[in-house]
């Protein structure tokens, strides 16, 4: 009878003694799992892919390591996307993507000039349905803008993108019905809400200053910027 309370009394001094190190691996688990970033890149044509992989998702990439978090590539093939010099490689496929690992999603842009853009894969929408269901941040920019909105989560939302959807042109939220009720303001950057939208990417921001026009600046920081502190709240 001694031996066994003797044993159950040193189980219990055990458990007492490792407890508080399991909650702190518990938490340390809970952090690592916390600080991951999705980014998902569209895949196929752009208008300048080198300026998007290095100006765009270069950028963002580092901002957010240097805060503290890891940046996760996916894309639906899982194969790299190649400009002219600049390569970027996929850590996984969309289809491999568990959205519980993840405390944020980024939408990188990819500029095509008036013209119809890559296709939306249904796991994006997918992804950024529940990302925004969960209340996680989201961020879009220009090209990747239509991405919320064909995922629904732009209803009653304010975004912006660098053209007045009132004048009607390719690629124009006007000539798209699921921009219904989503609140334009603006070619800025804004956040409403979890979700977070820049209209002027760095090719816009070339292209119109190449065109004489003002007032286009890149929206890559300042989103990224947004992102980090909506993420560091969490």
């Amino acid at each position: 009878m001694r031996k066994q309370v003797f044993v159950l009394v040193m189980i219990i001094v055990v458990g007492v003694l490792l407890l508080p190190q399991y909650s702190l691996l518990q938490k340390e688990a809970l952090s690592q799992t916390g600080s991951k970033v999705l980014l998902i890149p569209r895949e196929g044509f752009s208008q300048d892919l080198d300026l998007m992989l290095t100006k765009e998702v270069g950028v963002m990439t580092s901002m957010l390591k240097d805060a503290g978090f890891e940046v996760v590539v996916a894309s639906r093939s899982g194969m790299p996307i190649i400009g002219s010099s600049s390569t970027l490689k996929p850590d996984k496929r969309l289809d491999q993507v568990n959205l519980n690992d993840y405390a944020g999603v980024v939408l990188a842009c990819m500029a095509v000039g008036g013209i119809p853009g890559p296709p939306i894969a249904p796991e994006t929408i997918a992804i950024v349905q529940q990302a925004v269901a969960a209340g996680k941040p989201v961020t879009a920019q220009m090209g990747s803008v239509v991405i919320l909105a064909h995922a629904g989560v732009l209803k009653g939302k304010k975004y912006t993108y660098p053209a007045d959807p009132t004048m009607a042109s390719p690629g124009n939220p006007v000539t798209d019905t699921k921009f219904v009720d989503a609140i334009y303001s603006g070619k800025g950057v804004i956040q409403d809400g979890v979700i977070i939208t820049s209209g002027v990417c760095p090719y816009v921001e070339k292209f119109t200053k190449m065109q004489g026009m003002e007032g286009y600046v890149d929206g890559t920081p300042e989103l990224t910027r947004m992102l980090i502190s909506s993420l560091k709240k969490k």
